[in-house]
């Protein structure tokens, strides 16, 4: 038997197995070489045809082909009385009595029924939990590549991390307790393939505070949502660990002496924060929680910058200053809600065909619609994770580069967008004063200062993201040096083994 870590990530998971000397990264996306990393997105999605409407769906279809039916029969009631002579009289109760019969055939009803219905039904009009019970899955850059060429045949959950703590009724906390138990499952059957031993346990690493506005209730939330998935996924013992802790397990191993760490982890949803005691004679120790002298956390991730990146500079290019008639500005909330890729409802509804007429008519009332045609093809052809997608390599490259062409060609033969780091920059600033002020927080809050300062997470590579933390706000606190990307999922890895 053996036990992992898994780093189910708001932007991308891992998964690590710790032998009590060395690390075992398991592979989980086939098409890349040597990943240890996989997009934590899901597609869900039909080869062939659309699953049989929802019974609800098809009882009020049947219920409205009998008003149709109804209809027809008080109709041909008046033709009845107002018939001239027996013949008549005998063709109008024939239709009568055949309308009643058609009335009352409830398998002819239903038949037909699902017939309209498929007729003109999409993947969008099905339920998350009816997709979930009958789609395909895939994953990582397959389950990206898939939706990239046929977004019509299913529908692409960016990030399901982030709908954990949110408002969920049962219906759609059972979709996720299914699509999340799918990707932990692909995640165990991999590390058993790879190690050539069974694996029936998991640490998995978990924020202070989960996507969401509900607060405790929220995390209580998630936690029971990704405790059923891993159960049902097929692990029998379940532990999770907040993830700033996760990671200060991991870099104790390199300290001599007992020492208080700031650790400081900004990922793809949320940024963690924990000022904790670490000391290589406690490595060994299960029950850390006590050490933790502060621990806080926030719904601050890299994909707000992806999202602010869009909005103060690719937005513009898509009709955001337009002035309409009387010059009201073009309406803002059409480019946050393009941007939802984490809030299904709000995604769902600007996908929707009164939300693409609108944008048609408003196109109609500014004086340049080229521009916001470039916003309608992104509603009609729902590329609103393709363009996040685009704006996080953006965001990438401009890490180490001071201006790039961004190609948006799905969108528009030719249409690019320059960007400079000032761009990047300025979409950042109004994150990271966020960022800055919850590491203030956890300083007020520990009983201890600090010695050391690591800084974890993909946005730790930031170079702005370094120079305000480092250099602006704790210039003073040297830094330990480790790695950005794995270092919370080996200290799961680490907890894992010890369990």
């Amino acid at each position: 038997m053996a036990a992992i870590g898994i780093d189910y990530g708001t932007s991308n998971s891992e998964v690590v197995y710790f032998d009590g000397q060395q690390h075992h990264f398991i592979k989980l996306d086939p098409s890349i070489d040597a990943s240890n990393k996989i997009r934590s997105s899901v597609f869900v999605y039909y080869k062939d045809e659309l699953p049989l409407p929802h019974a609800s769906a098809i009882e009020a279809k049947v219920s409205q082909i009998q008003r149709a039916i109804s209809a027809q029969i008080d109709k041909a009631k008046e033709s009845y009385y107002d018939a001239q002579d027996p013949r008549e009289e005998r063709v109008f109760g024939d239709k009568i009595d055949d309308l009643r019969a058609e009335f009352h055939n409830r398998p002819a009803l239903q038949r037909r029924a699902i017939q309209m219905l498929l007729k003109y039904m999409t993947v969008q009009d099905l339920s998350l939990h009816q997709l979930v019970e009958t789609g395909e899955f895939a994953f990582g850059e397959d389950g990206f590549k898939r939706y990239l060429k046929t977004p019509e045949k299913g529908r692409l959950i960016y990030s399901p991390k982030n709908f954990l703590g949110a408002n969920l009724v049962a219906g759609q906390q059972s979709a996720f307790i299914g699509m999340i138990a799918k990707q932990l499952e692909f995640f165990r059957l991999s590390a058993e393939k790879q190690l050539q031993k069974k694996v029936d346990t998991a640490v998995i690493g978990r924020p202070v505070k989960f996507h969401g506005t509900r607060g405790e209730e929220g995390n209580s939330q998630a936690i029971d949502i990704m405790r059923k998935a891993a159960e049902k996924a097929g692990f029998t013992t379940v532990e999770f660990l907040e993830e700033p802790i996760a990671a200060a397990y991991k870099i104790e191993r390199k300290l001599s002496k007992p020492t208080n760490v700031l650790v400081v982890d900004i990922g793809g949803g949320t940024t963690d924060v924990c000022c904790i005691k670490l000391s290589p004679e406690k490595l060994t120790n299960l029950n850390r929680q006590q050490d933790a002298l502060s621990v806080t956390g926030a719904r601050l991730g890299g994909m707000e910058c992806d999202k602010n990146l869009i909005i103060k500079s690719i937005a513009p290019t898509m009709g955001q200053d337009l002035r309409m008639q009387g010059g009201l500005p073009v309406p803002p909330t059409y480019f946050s809600d393009m941007c939802a890729v984490d809030d299904i409802p709000k995604l769902n509804h600007f996908f929707s065909d009164d939300y693409g007429l609108e944008i048609a008519q408003t196109m109609s009332i500014v004086k340049e619609p080229k521009l916001l045609n470039r916003l309608l093809i992104v509603q009609e052809e729902k590329l609103s994770a393709r363009l996040v997608n685009s704006s996080r390599l953006a965001k990438e490259l401009l890490s180490s580069k001071n201006e790039i062409t961004l190609p948006l060609h799905y969108i528009e033969p030719d249409y690019d967008v320059d960007l400079t780091i000032d761009d990047l920059n300025r979409s950042m600033l109004p994150w990271l004063s966020r960022v800055k002020r919850l590491v203030s927080e956890c300083l007020e809050k520990s009983s201890e200062p600090p010695e050391l300062l690591f800084i974890t997470g993909g946005m730790s590579l930031s170079p702005i993201v370094r120079q305000q933390l480092q250099e602006v706000m704790l210039p003073d606190l040297p830094v330990i040096e480790g790695d950005a990307f794995n270092s919370v999922c080996e200290g799961l890895a680490i907890q894992a083994a010890k369990l």
